[in-house]
C-alpha cells in the first residue's frame, strides 16, 4: 500500500490541463486547413488527387469542405505554390453544415447552446454514442475521453449507456442503411428536449463512403445535427474542444 501512495506522489497530476492550456500534439497531426487564393495557379492538381471530393473550383478560387476532408494532405502535397496548407489548428467544430465549407482563412467555429439549453445540459450532459457503420477510429477517439488524461467528466459530460438516460447523441459513421432505423429509434428514444454531434467525415458527409448505395452520406439524413466535428478521425482534443464550444467552455 505505502508503495502505491509513494508512485502517486511521483506521478502527480495527470489530467491535462485543457482547456486552460492548449494540448500538445504530435509532429504529423494535420489540423483546419488554410487556403491562399493568391498563390493557386488554378492547375486543379489537388482536386484531381482528391479523395472524397472535398476540394472545389468556384472560378478562379479553391473551396475546401472539411466535412468532407479525411486530412490525407495529399493535396498539400502536391501544391508547389501551397495554396492550401494544413496548420496545427486543432478546433474544427461547427454548428452549422455550410460553416465547414472553407472560402477563405476565415472560420466560424460553433458556438454555445442557447440560454435555456444550457440552464438544462451547461452542468450535466449525458450522450449515448452511436456507432453507425464506423471502422472503430472515431469511436477510439471518443472512448480514451474517459480515460484519465483527458477526464470528460470533471465538465459534467459522460457517456451513458442507454438513451433513456441521455440528453443527445454522439454519432460516427456514415450511417448505413442498416442502422438508419436503428439510429432513428435511438433518437426518438431519447427524451427532449436533446442534442446531436456528428463525429468524423463519415458522420458528416459519408466520407470516404460518400455515394455509396449502402450508406446514407452522414447523420443530417436521418437525423437532426446541432454540431459537426470534423475529422478522420477527429483528434480526441477536437472532440473535446468541440463539446465544451457547445457548453459555453471557452478553450
Amino acid at each position: 500500500m505505502l508503495k502505491a501512495f509513494v508512485a502517486r506522489i511521483k506521478q502527480g497530476y495527470r489530467t491535462y490541463p485543457f482547456p486552460k492550456k492548449k494540448p500538445s500534439l504530435p509532429e504529423r497531426f494535420k489540423g483546419r486547413p488554410v487556403i491562399s487564393d493568391s498563390k493557386c495557379n488554378d492547375c486543379k492538381k489537388c482536386i484531381s488527387i482528391c479523395p472524397t471530393d472535398a476540394i472545389i473550383a468556384n472560378g478562379n478560387k479553391i473551396e475546401l469542405d472539411m466535412g468532407r476532408c479525411i486530412f490525407c494532405g495529399k493535396c498539400e502535397q502536391v501544391c508547389q505554390n501551397k495554396t492550401i496548407i494544413f496548420s496545427r489548428e486543432y478546433s474544427l467544430a461547427a454548428g452549422k453544415r455550410e460553416d465547414l465549407l472553407l472560402k477563405s482563412q476565415e472560420f466560424k467555429s460553433a458556438e454555445s447552446l442557447k440560454a435555456d439549453m444550457l440552464k438544462i445540459f451547461g452542468r450535466s450532459l449525458k450522450l449515448r454514442q452511436v456507432s453507425a457503420g464506423g471502422c472503430n477510429a472515431c469511436e477510439a477517439d471518443t472512448n480514451v475521453l474517459s480515460t484519465l488524461a483527458y477526464d470528460l467528466g470533471r465538465f459534467g459530460v459522460q457517456f451513458v449507456a442507454s438513451p433513456r438516460h441521455a440528453d443527445g447523441l454522439f454519432i460516427t459513421g456514415p450511417v448505413t442503411t442498416n442502422m438508419k432505423l436503428a439510429l432513428k429509434k435511438t433518437y426518438d428514444a431519447v427524451p427532449s428536449p436533446k442534442i446531436v454531434i456528428a463525429a468524423g467525415a463519415c458522420a458528416i458527409s459519408g466520407g470516404i463512403y460518400s455515394g455509396h448505395p449502402e450508406q446514407t452520406n452522414g447523420a443530417d439524413n436521418s437525423v437532426p445535427v446541432d454540431l459537426y466535428i470534423p475529422g478522420c478521425p477527429p483528434n480526441p482534443y477536437t472532440i473535446l474542444d468541440g463539446i465544451l464550444r457547445l457548453l459555453g467552455v471557452g478553450s
